[in-house]
């Protein structure tokens, strides 16, 4: 039985998850570190997503066996 869609579904989990920490993350660092302009709630949210993006291409390009 093909399981993929697990794997997939894990996958878009991690994703939300993962940019609703970088958003807090980043809203706290910006407080914390009094930027001017809310630098790091764009950039941290922004480099997960390249990062997840880059990840979802390597794992689907994969050669099967």
């Amino acid at each position: 039985m093909n399981q993929d869609w697990m794997k997939y579904a894990a996958l878009g989990s991690q994703f939300f998850l993962g940019i609703g920490l970088m958003l807090v993350a980043g809203w706290k660092l910006d407080g914390w570190l009094d930027f001017q302009t809310p630098l790091l709630i764009w950039f941290l949210p922004l480099l997960f997503i390249t990062s997840m993006l880059v990840k979802l291409i390597v794992e689907t390009n994969r050669k099967r066996k």
